[in-house]
């Protein structure tokens, strides 16, 4: 008794439900791509607008710094206040003169206190061999959020006085102060080569949004492309086969 079997155009045809399941897959990976680059789109929207608001605020004469409430981030402002030096921290940095740490500082004014970072220091420099201006003071800077929880990598460990980020509720708590909800990065005070070194705020944005969208919609159009390839071979297989 012999069997045989029909191999006649490359054997049995493919399943019509895995066809379909290859194909929902595909149009997944196809809509993820695009999907990727819309928020690539809306990435590039929100630092075009950072950019211009950095332009407006940053660079213009600067005004009040705002009593206790919201702040527009970097805007430009000078406060009056004495600075307490006896609770100042450290907060961990890398910045292009190094890696070292910035100096938090609260300034003391007549009607609130804020947190001024003063500067950055190298990692050997002890707080008590720093410039430590004494009774009243102008300080000139920008505004800067709040920075609470830490890091990706590390958390600020207040009872080990080893911070990481500029978390505003927790160092104030620690210091036994209170403070408004935002902090200055000051401009430099004192001769050029006095530490802390101020003024080292970071305005200039890397800005890669809309290559990367481009990137993201290229691979869309190719996969999309290579899809219906497939499809059409897939269903002209079957016609050439018959013929």
């Amino acid at each position: 008794m012999s069997t045989s079997i029909n191999t006649e155009g490359g054997g049995k045809r493919r399943p019509f439900w895995v066809d379909a399941v290859i194909l929902a897959l595909a149009f997944g990976v196809f809509v993820t791509m695009v999907r990727l680059g819309n928020w690539q789109m809306d990435r590039l929207a929100w630092k075009l607008d950072l950019i211009e608001q950095v332009e407006t605020r940053a660079f213009g004469p600067p005004v009040a710094a705002p009593i206790k409430g919201a702040a527009p981030e970097y805007q430009r402002v000078t406060m009056q206040g004495v600075f307490r030096h006896d609770l100042s921290l450290r907060i961990k940095a890398v910045t292009e003169i190094g890696a070292g740490s910035w100096v938090m500082t609260p300034l003391e004014g007549t009607e609130q206190t804020v947190w001024v970072n003063r500067g950055f220091v190298p990692p050997q420099m002890r707080l008590d061999e720093i410039n430590r201006p004494e009774g009243l003071q102008e300080i000139t800077g920008l505004i800067r959020s709040d920075q609470p929880g830490g890091t990706l990598l590390e958390q600020n460990l207040p009872d080990r006085d080893r911070w990481v980020s500029a978390d505003l509720a927790l160092m104030s708590a620690d210091r036994g102060i209170e403070a408004a909800g935002y902090y200055i990065d000051a401009a430099h005070q004192g001769a050029a080569a006095d530490w802390p070194r101020g003024g080292m705020t970071q305005l200039d944005f890397r800005n890669t949004h809309l290559s990367y969208a481009l990137t993201w919609y290229a691979m869309a159009v190719l996969f999309f492309g290579a899809m219906a390839y497939v499809i059409w071979d897939r269903v002209r297989a079957p016609k050439e086969r018959t013929s």
